[in-house]
């Protein structure tokens, strides 16, 4: 089952696609389950083509591009940027967009507890680049870190605007799952 990291109009998705017949598919986006039926043209064509997605359908205009380029796509009159990196061209690269914890009830002063604004590390890895310092002011979306972790870069990217309050890591600081990386109040 082919798997794709795709930023959609900044956002990232992860993709797995699972064809079931000739001109269906299974799709998997951000672990959400869609059937994908293509009812007219190919999946690049000059005219637009018409796909069903769980039933409903579609007029999608999708043009042919050079691989490694966004792609605009039309979907009725929605308009969407989209780069597609796929997991067997070597070593890609991942964003991820943690999300913000709430505080916790929890008493203790444990680092790894919930802090209110905390954006804690997706996985173990190294920190190859910080990005941000202490009183920075971030947007949605703006890469926070680099993290390495087997031999791919995952950029951290901040899930929403703010100010960088904490900044708990350095270039070459090793980072354990759910490690706080940084607080943005």
């Amino acid at each position: 089952m082919p798997t794709y990291e795709a930023v959609v109009n900044g956002r990232p998705r992860k993709i797995e696609l699972t064809r079931t017949s000739p001109d269906s598919f299974t799709a998997k986006v951000d672990g959400k389950l869609r059937q994908i039926k293509l009812q007219k043209g190919g999946i690049a064509s000059e005219e637009a083509s018409v796909i069903e997605i769980d039933g409903k359908t579609y007029k999608v205009e999708l043009p042919k591009t050079e691989r490694g380029k966004k792609i605009p796509v039309k979907v009725e009159e929605a308009k969407f940027e989209v780069e597609v990196q796929t997991a067997n061209r070597g070593q890609a690269l991942t964003s991820f967009e943690p999300t913000v914890q709430l505080a916790s009830k929890k008493t203790g002063t444990n680092r790894k507890a919930a802090v209110e604004g905390a954006i804690t590390a997706p996985m173990t890895g190294k920190i190859v680049k910080v990005k941000v310092n202490k009183g920075d002011q971030i947007k949605a979306g703006q890469v926070l870190c680099v993290i390495e972790a087997m031999k791919m870069e995952n950029e951290i990217s901040a899930p929403r605007a703010g100010t960088v309050l904490e900044v708990n890591v350095a270039d070459g600081t090793p980072v354990n799952e759910g490690e706080t990386l940084f607080v943005i109040g």
